[in-house]
């Protein structure tokens, strides 16, 4: 029960740095002595220092690490990256215990960092809330192991399934309040993906605002023929240099790419076709839709492409989640697949 207290500390030390360490994961620590919490630490950015370290930096003393535990939402590293590995820094403190989240999602890496710690004879427990740790980066875990970024689709519709009002009316389906939580899904993504007619017809700024200190994901265009309007927001604002034109590639080639670019999550928002083909190609990891309580009709749905043949071959929501922001229906998921074989 303690060690679940504590990881929550650590689990909400780590949200700090959610949207800002990529390629790297997010990560929280805490150091509990006596009971109590005497620091506290988070990943900031890739390349800064981990988590574990940040927490030993916090020490009034650092004789306040011997004999103490470590509570940290991911199991330490073992190898030299970008930083020195977490695990010799942590032997040569003294702790007597480390509680750790959850294991290295990298199979090169996974419980490496355990087995070094009870080796130098300190205590190890892990999986302490690990589904929460895990949940932190669903991004870095995918792209860790498969090389390719995790995908959302992101959607603003009716009830009848439509992304836009009727010729002549204003852009928005859904409310201000729903704006706002779509602006603070776009500041955990490494990128953010549309299509050529979306560009046309919207001239979008996949910007993020209205969340202090987000960073500006990439923009990124997909388009057959390469006629794009130079005038765009993508092209022309402040955040020009972070935009990406991919002209006549497939979308799984796209995301390949980006995956070798370090690009580990990708929003994409459209529009329908490009969203129908990511289905129709099984790129879908996770969704994030907002309903809007209108009906507006019309031959265009939010989600083209091919569709099913039946309805067993169609991907199904797993853990779906709802919640009422403003005057829409928010709708989580992630994205199954059945097995067609």
């Amino acid at each position: 029960m303690h060690d679940e207290k504590f990881m929550r500390a650590a689990l909400r030390e780590a949200a700090r740095g959610v949207g800002h360490t990529s390629p790297n994961p997010a990560v929280g620590a805490v150091i509990v002595r006596g009971g109590r919490i005497v620091a506290r630490g988070f990943h900031r950015r890739a390349g800064a220092p981990h988590a574990e370290i940040e927490a030993l930096g916090e020490l009034k003393n650092p004789a306040m690490a011997r004999g103490a535990t470590l509570c940290v939402t991911l199991e330490p590293c073992s190898t030299h990256g970008r930083t020195p590995p977490c695990v010799d820094a942590i032997i040569r403190a003294g702790f007597a215990r480390v509680v750790i989240g959850t294991l290295d999602p990298n199979p090169a890496h996974a419980g490496r960092g355990v087995g070094l710690l009870r080796a130098a004879g300190l205590a190890v427990t892990a999986g302490v809330l690990e589904s929460a740790c895990r949940e932190l980066n669903v991004g870095f875990n995918q792209w860790i192991v498969t090389g390719r970024p995790l995908v959302i689709a992101k959607a603003g519709l009716s009830l009848d399934g439509r992304l836009t009002r009727p010729p002549g009316e204003g852009q928005w389906l859904t409310s201000a309040a729903a704006r706002a939580d779509a602006m603070r899904l776009r500041a955990q993504v490494d990128a953010i993906l549309i299509g050529a007619q979306t560009l046309r017809a919207d001239n979008p700024r996949l910007t993020v605002r209205g969340v202090p200190g987000a960073l500006q994901p990439w923009r990124i265009i997909v388009t057959r023929s390469g006629d794009l309007p130079a005038k765009s927001h993508v092209f022309t604002d402040a955040h020009c240099d972070r935009t990406l034109v991919f002209r006549g590639k497939s979308l799984r080639a796209v995301l390949h790419e980006l995956g070798r670019r370090e690009v580990t999550s990708v929003l994409i928002e459209g529009g329908g076709r490009v969203l129908g083909d990511a289905f129709d190609r099984r790129l879908v990891d996770r969704v994030h839709f907002y309903l809007a309580p209108l009906l507006c009709g019309g031959p265009v749905p939010a989600i083209g492409g091919r569709g099913v043949g039946s309805t067993k071959e169609a991907p199904h929501l797993r853990n779906p989640r709802y919640e009422k922001i403003g005057s829409a229906l928010r709708l989580t998921a992630e994205v199954e697949y059945p097995d067609l074989k």
